[in-house]
């Protein structure tokens, strides 16, 4: 499985969200996008990173950027955490693993002693041509959204 490499065009993507739309990425060529893969719907760490974007919405949207989450969760269950949240941006639902798989997110990782592959947090941005410019990995929550903010700036 190959990584997407930085100054090469990001692995595209034709996925079902919320809202009843399927968003792919060459639809959004023109403007800047944040795709951020997230392990699991309502659980702390996402709820907070989420809660981030949504508080930080209308900053990316004045430099001329599209935020996504995508996981693995159905568009129901991103719906409700959708609209429990109140975020003004989509959620998209790989639930086959593909795209996830495509941008190299799904690690084998550890809770209560069991070992099972999951979403490794972590946030790419896009260009206003598909292009990848910026990628963190096991991103921590904290001050991660403002980091975002500064790179999307500097494009």
């Amino acid at each position: 499985m190959s990584t997407p490499e930085l100054n090469k065009p990001a692995p595209n993507f034709d996925l079902p969200a919320t809202s009843d739309k399927s968003i792919s990425l060459s639809d959004l060529q023109g403007s800047k996008v944040v795709l951020f893969f997230y392990p699991r719907d309502d659980t702390p760490g996402c709820t907070t990173e989420s809660q981030n974007f949504r508080d930080t919405f209308e900053q990316f949207t004045e430099s001329n950027t599209i935020i996504l989450g995508i996981s693995q969760d159905s568009v129901a269950s991103h719906e409700k955490f959708k609209a429990k949240q109140e975020m003004p941006f989509d959620l998209l639902s790989d639930e086959s693993g593909e795209v996830c798989q495509a941008y190299d997110v799904i690690r084998l990782k550890k809770m209560y002693g069991k070992e099972f592959e999951g979403i490794e947090r972590s946030t790419f941005v896009m260009d206003e041509t598909g292009v990848l410019r910026a990628e963190w990995r096991k991103v921590k929550v904290p001050g991660h959204v403002e980091e975002v903010l500064a790179a999307i700036k500097q494009l």
